[in-house]
């Protein structure tokens, strides 16, 4: 059942809200929703290997729809791809809680990442697609009457970008689209996870996603799907995870699974860089978020108790 609609539109030269107009719910249907390079695929990884019960890569095109991405399949195509899987379905989107429908059958999962490193690695993606990833993000915006201008040319210093990433240099923001997931956590359909906790028990948040999930953990495969979703194993995995990557970006699946690590930032950005992202997440974060935000639940609580 149908609890709002998708209350803003959001376009953009990569996103398309309306395309979830094609979104027709299953009861046991999962959304994966993240800002860009908080651990994506990370959790569409983990959610494939509880859904399947097994650890065989598989390409998450496929198996895991990006609905909003509008430089991809048209919205008649995506929406038989849609409703051809058989599988428990798990999709993707970059989108705002408000650009998505929220229905009462759908579990949401929301993965969070400090904004810092979020936007590290989000430098390291943007700078590198390639010319014909590039050519095409041009079409849409040119043909866009609400974008109107060509894609925004990445700049090569991290610092530069990240400056212009804290104003919206590629919108949604980080801290607009973090706001709408915080101010909805209390939904029982809704989960927030972090990416700094799956890295310290990876064990521990898959077991807690399978519970949201109503997976059962079938401890006989059990380690093996752990494994599976460790960083070394999609990376050694990732021409078959991500095929795609290696037309959109320079250096193809290598550089999408860069680092995978947190507070690179402390090596990158200066003092007065980090000034403006404190003053930014002042403006922007309640303290609860904030906090939940910089360092997680194992270290400030679970989000749906924490402060405002």
């Amino acid at each position: 059942m149908l609890i709002r609609p998708a209350r803003n539109e959001y376009r953009t030269w990569t996103l398309d809200s309306r395309r979830w107009s094609v979104f027709r719910p299953r009861a046991g249907d999962i959304v994966i929703a993240t800002a860009p390079k908080c651990g994506t695929t990370w959790m569409q990884q983990i959610v494939a290997s509880l859904v399947f019960q097994d650890a065989t890569p598989r390409a998450m095109t496929g198996v895991s729809p990006w609905v909003d991405a509008r430089f991809r399949d048209d919205e008649a195509t995506l929406a038989r791809a849609l409703e051809a899987q058989t599988h428990r379905r798990f999709l993707k989107t970059h989108l705002p809680f408000d650009g998505v429908p929220l229905y009462d059958e759908v579990r949401y999962i929301h993965v969070a990442r400090d904004g810092r490193d979020a936007a590290l690695s989000a430098h390291n993606h943007f700078s590198g697609f390639s010319r014909a990833a590039l050519a095409r993000f041009d079409e849409i915006g040119v043909a866009d009457p609400k974008i109107a201008r060509p894609y925004p040319r990445i700049p090569g210093d991290p610092r530069v970008f990240f400056r212009s990433w804290l104003e919206g240099l590629v919108p949604p923001t980080f801290f607009d689209l973090e706001n709408t997931y915080w101010a909805e956590r209390h939904r029982p359909n809704l989960l927030l996870v972090h990416f700094n906790d799956l890295k310290a028990d990876l064990d521990g948040e898959m077991r807690r996603i399978a519970t949201f999930l109503d997976i059962a953990v079938d401890e006989r495969v059990w380690p093996s799907l752990v494994q599976a979703a460790t960083f070394e194993s999609m990376r050694t995995a990732r021409d078959t995870l991500m095929p795609q990557v290696n037309a959109l970006l320079e250096g193809g699946t290598g550089r999408f699974f860069n680092k995978g690590e947190t507070g690179r930032w402390k090596d990158v950005f200066s003092a007065d860089d980090l000034r403006l992202y404190e003053e930014k997440v002042r403006q922007k974060f309640t303290p609860g978020l904030a906090a939940w935000i910089e360092a997680g639940r194992r270290e400030t609580g679970d989000p749906r108790r924490a402060q405002p």
